[in-house]
């Protein structure tokens, strides 16, 4: 049974790199913000960190499965459940440049999101990156237990390919 953890910042690649190795291992992949944030009529509600975690083990006893998210505390049980943790760590500028993209690409209705996409978002996601940036050392310590877990890519190209129809992985 594969149980996969993808975590990285803000337009790390989290959501592009959990959907290819959902498709070619044949696991489902859940993004953690659908599991903070709830869809219902009346629209998105958080859900409390103890919400959060029944969700998560709800997921967990049904086998296999791949979670991508940021590092916030009410997921970090995810360290210990996971079988492998993939840490994206895409260079700041690129990060930076995705997010602005990404932001084009939502107001001129491309790519769609769940949130709602306007310029307080878009000025959060800088900032959310900027945090990032400033407590890494906090984050690497939090993951320094799992050593044993952890992939960390610095830039995705090399880890996936595509030869035919086939992704092809270097560590899977």
């Amino acid at each position: 049974m594969r149980k996969i953890f993808i975590i990285g910042i803000v337009a790390s690649g989290k959501t592009t790199m959990a959907r290819q190795l959902s498709e070619q291992l044949n696991i489902p992949w859940h993004e953690l913000d659908n599991v903070v944030h709830h869809q219902t009529v009346e629209g998105r509600i958080k859900r409390t960190p103890e919400e959060q975690q029944a969700v998560i083990a709800d997921i967990d006893r049904s086998g296999g499965w791949i979670f991508e998210g940021v590092d916030r505390s009410s997921y970090r049980c995810l360290y210990e459940m996971a079988d492998t943790i993939i840490v994206l760590d895409p260079p700041l500028w690129k990060r930076k440049y995705r997010i602005f993209a990404r932001y084009i690409k939502q107001q001129l209705g491309i790519e769609k999101c769940s949130y709602k996409s306007d310029w307080n978002m878009l000025r959060n996601m800088y900032r959310w990156t900027r945090d990032f940036e400033q407590s890494r050392e906090e984050f690497d310590s939090r993951l320094r237990p799992y050593h044993s877990k952890i992939v960390r890519i610095k830039d995705s190209r090399g880890f996936l390919r595509r030869e035919g129809g086939t992704i092809h992985h270097d560590y899977f």
